[in-house]
């Protein structure tokens, strides 16, 4: 079995299949044996487990993921990359190559279709073009996830696990918050990828809750409201909520939904916790 992590290999690839990494898909292979390590090891994955994949590439992670779990099933849009794949991960029989968009799919009907009833970990080095789609369409499907393990910028990273009142607080955060608790695993410099990205990776693990963190009367009022907060984010809150527009409702109404919470009108959505939020969605969707 051809080690992966290893450059030479990688250019042996490139050549005997003529293959050229696409900028649009965001190809950059992890080719760090450490950090590949960590990652399986920081999802914690282990032979009772059922992993989901996500943009697989050559199989560098792929490798270590089925040399782990029970069972591995990838999604990857790039036609090119199967037969590569496929060769790359011949000697093992618990993974499953699944040639489509993970954008495209309904996860939660492909994950029971997949792996049945049972709980799913997701371990992904994620395109960074697309990274945020990903994650929330993941965490939107109410698939059977016990876990999502995802190396991502580290830019986005910072903010999947910001809290309020942080720079790198904003609706990513809060929607991370809601399904999740999210940890900052590390950093991985761009020379541990092929091509190197020219930006610096982390990888964040989010692991699911059994119960949403706040109980809402609507979670699409809930995350309207977050969205609203943050897309002018500079102006306070009662501004960004009035200019919003999507509420139904005055600024002079929207000031005193503010101050029956108990909610500052010239805060910003930053400074609010998730608690807030929750409290502010429910009277905005009265």
């Amino acid at each position: 079995m051809r080690n992966l992590a290893s450059p030479s290999v990688i250019k042996e690839i490139l050549s005997e299949y003529e293959f050229r990494f696409s900028k649009s898909l965001g190809q950059n292979f992890l080719i760090d044996e450490g950090a590949l390590s960590q990652i399986v090891a920081g999802a914690d994955i282990k032979d009772t487990d059922c992993v989901l994949e996500i943009g697989p590439g050559f199989g560098t992670l792929t490798q270590r993921l089925a040399a782990a779990a029970k069972k591995v099933v990838c999604v990857e849009i790039d036609k090119t990359v199967i037969p590569i794949l496929s060769e790359n991960l011949k000697d093992f029989d618990n993974f499953e190559i699944v040639n489509s968009d993970i954008m495209k799919i309904d996860i939660k009907s492909f994950t029971a279709e997949k792996f049945g009833s049972e709980k799913v970990k997701v371990a992904a080095n994620l395109p960074y073009y697309i990274t945020t789609p990903i994650i929330m369409s993941l965490l939107e499907s109410r698939a059977n996830f016990e876990s999502i393990t995802v190396m991502v910028q580290k830019e986005v990273a910072k903010r999947l696990c910001a809290e309020c009142g942080t720079k790198d607080f904003g609706a990513i955060s809060l929607a991370v918050q809601y399904f999740c608790n999210a940890e900052y695993l590390f950093e991985v410099p761009p020379s541990s990828f092929m091509p190197p990205p020219k930006v610096t990776s982390a990888v964040v693990r989010l692991d699911l809750l059994e119960k949403k963190r706040v109980c809402v009367k609507s979670e699409e009022m809930f995350f309207k409201t977050v969205k609203a907060a943050f897309a002018q984010r500079r102006k306070t809150l009662l501004n960004a909520l009035s200019n919003a527009g999507c509420f139904g409702k005055s600024k002079d109404e929207i000031s005193k939904i503010l101050n029956d919470v108990g909610i500052d009108a010239k805060r910003r959505g930053e400074t609010l916790s998730i608690f807030e939020f929750a409290a502010l969605s429910d009277m905005l969707g009265k």
